[in-house]
């Protein structure tokens, strides 16, 4: 299942039932698990380790160097999780020593088209990032947030779960859970409903969610006031720990207002 027109380091490791297509690179010190698909034409550098069951199309460039002028060849590494999708000419880099040595992606997400994911990002399961949403330096992303096409998320911005980002859209800021956002400049466009639907929400716990984010973004409080009722609500509707988690954790550039 190896094309012999492959090449593949000898220090290599190659998990059993794995695809790798003609005029593939396997580097140094990278690991790919169990049943992983790569297809023609696909670059893979380490330390980079790939898990079982993933499908990665041509063209890829995986586990390069962080496009970071502080970047001093130090090891750094590119961790990626289980039955992740990565279509063509997708670029993804190992991370520095900046922040956590790491690059990191969970299991199930879907990553189309000329998407890139820089340094010390993580990413976290069944997130989909559509064709060329790009991803800068240390950006955090939740479990089944959306990118919508050609968007871009400034470094250090966090992107709560759960969340959409419309098409074309800049985040400078940080998107709490839940919710939706675009336009330029940014703006929450109010909760992701369908998206919580398709997870099977509940209609009160989607009524529960509405009802924060009026807290948040209706009542003309301080974030600060808004957080601390939040809190009160969440000890009797669980659903609401996400979100607020994604307050109290946001990075300093502050949440999307």
């Amino acid at each position: 299942m190896i094309h012999k027109t492959a090449i593949i380091s000898k220090k290599a490791i190659i998990g059993s039932n794995v695809s790798i297509g003609a005029y593939s690179i396997i580097g140094d010190n990278v690991e790919i698990g169990d049943g992983t698909i790569i297809a023609n034409h696909v670059l893979i550098e380490g330390p980079t380790k790939v898990g079982r069951d993933n499908k990665i199309f041509s063209f890829n460039a995986i586990g390069g160097d962080p496009q970071d002028k502080k970047y001093n060849n130090e090891l750094t590494s590119l961790e990626i999780g289980d039955k992740n999708t990565i279509r063509e000419y997708c670029t993804i880099n190992r991370g520095t020593s900046q922040d956590k040595y790491k690059t990191s992606i969970g299991n199930n997400n879907w990553i189309m088209a000329y998407v890139h994911i820089a340094h010390d990002c993580v990413i976290g399961n069944n997130a989909i990032f559509a064709n060329n949403a790009t991803l800068a330096g240390h950006v955090e992303v939740g479990d089944w947030a959306i990118f919508g096409g050609f968007t871009g998320a400034h470094q250090f911005t966090k992107i709560g779960a759960h969340s959409f980002i419309g098409m074309n859209t800049l985040t400078t800021k940080d998107i709490p859970a839940y919710i939706m956002a675009e336009g330029q400049p940014i703006r929450p466009r109010g909760v992701n409903i369908e998206g919580l639907k398709r997870r099977d929400f509940t209609s009160g716990q989607i009524k529960n969610i509405k009802n924060a984010y009026r807290i948040l973004y209706r009542k003309d409080l301080k974030l600060s006031s808004s957080i601390t009722e939040i809190e009160v609500l969440s000890k009797d509707q669980p659903e609401l720990k996400i979100l607020l988690d994604s307050l109290q954790l946001s990075s300093e550039r502050g949440i999307i207002r």
